[in-house]
């Protein structure tokens, strides 16, 4: 498998980018990515000071970042200027709390995938224990649809 450029694949910048590698990869099947939660996160000074936790919609994000990558990679063509946005979450599930030193593996599947959308079942474990699960739809809307709908500029 070639590496893959995570923030060329990923609309997201940091801090706001949860996937550190991609271990394996099916086009149009499967992704496996990794997280590895150090204490230097910014989100763990916020999320508990005294009893640091990463947040369980963070995880999600993780998933739906796995997710991105799977459906750029797939495409014939990549997808470079479009964006992709995750439509809905069922069936979300926490098992148990991740902490700085885990390291998150996110296992993403495809239930369905067709050219602007996707449904994919996710899971992600610290080592083999599964610490949450959920199905999240996405689909691909263009930048220049969304300029439309931005909020207009306060500069005068």
């Amino acid at each position: 498998m070639e590496e893959i450029n995570i923030q060329k694949s990923l609309p997201q910048d940091y801090p706001f980018i949860f996937i550190d590698k991609v271990l394996e990869l099916e086009a149009g099947k499967r992704i496996l990515c990794q997280k590895n939660l150090t204490v230097n996160e910014p989100i763990f000074k916020g999320h508990f000071p005294d009893m640091p936790i990463f947040p369980g919609v963070l995880i999600i994000e993780a998933m739906a970042q796995s997710s991105i990558i799977l459906f750029r990679e797939s495409g014939e063509e990549k997808v470079t200027d479009d964006l992709v946005f995750v439509l809905g979450s069922a069936k979300s599930h926490f098992s148990r709390p991740v902490f700085p030193g885990d390291l998150l593996l996110i296992d993403v599947t495809v239930e369905k995938l067709i050219s602007k959308a996707a449904i994919v079942s996710c899971e992600a474990r610290v080592g083999e224990t599964r610490v949450a699960k959920a199905t999240l739809t996405f689909g691909v809307t263009p930048k220049a649809e969304l300029s439309s709908l931005s909020a207009p500029s306060s500069a005068s």
